[in-house]
């Protein structure tokens, strides 16, 4: 396995692709590992980073017919982006979605998804067979159980793969405060309750 390290390491808005997978109203049932609204309220946040930084997005549901449309907080950031409903467990078995990864050229994958320990797992798992430099966000991703959320992050980190914060995914893209007209500001006061209302106190 190798260990990537220093500048290399670090996310790149130029060769980055951004997965969101299965974000429906049905995953969110059995969703106990995190607080759902926190999870809806990050995924958002990650959409919003990707959008500003220039990062390509794919969305895709399951069976979007029983399960629910991709949240529309997510939607809304690409409204005219058609979401990839499949019927495929593992999104990278379904052609329709490895072809658009493939199409951008770009070897840094972000993924995140619900659930953790299955969709964004087995993706993780065939993104890196695959060459890809793969990081998954683990804030803006969910399983049924804390202790399934963190088996999946040690199974894809054991596997080569690096665990993120959807902040951590902004904040690496943005790199210098001087880009700062791309919105981290704004996301950090929409998504970042405690800098909201540190920013409303000096008011």
């Amino acid at each position: 396995m190798t260990f990537r390290n220093g500048l290399s390491s670090l996310l790149r808005p130029e060769d980055s692709v951004l997965v969101l997978i299965d974000h429906q109203p049905y995953q969110l049932a059995n969703l106990n590992s995190h607080d759902p609204h926190i999870v809806v309220n990050n995924s958002a946040g990650l959409a919003k980073a990707a959008k500003a930084f220039g990062v390509p997005t794919i969305l895709t549901s399951v069976i979007a017919d029983r399960g629910g449309y991709i949240f529309s907080q997510i939607t809304e950031v690409f409204p005219d982006q058609e979401v990839i409903d499949r019927t495929l467990i593992n999104t990278w078995e379904d052609p329709n979605v490895v072809d658009v990864v493939k199409k951008t050229g770009r070897k840094q994958l972000i993924i995140a998804g619900i659930t953790t320990d299955v969709c964004v797992a087995l993706v993780a798992l065939s993104a890196l067979a695959a060459g890809y430099q793969v990081f998954v966000v683990a804030d803006a991703s969910g399983a049924m159980s804390t202790g399934a959320s963190a088996t999946a992050m040690a199974r894809v980190t054991i596997a080569g793969a690096q665990p993120v914060t959807w902040f951590a995914v902004a904040s690496e893209l943005m790199r210098d405060w001087r880009n700062d007209e791309s919105g981290l500001t704004r996301l950090m006061y929409d998504h970042v309750p405690a800098y909201r209302q540190l920013i409303a106190s000096h008011k």
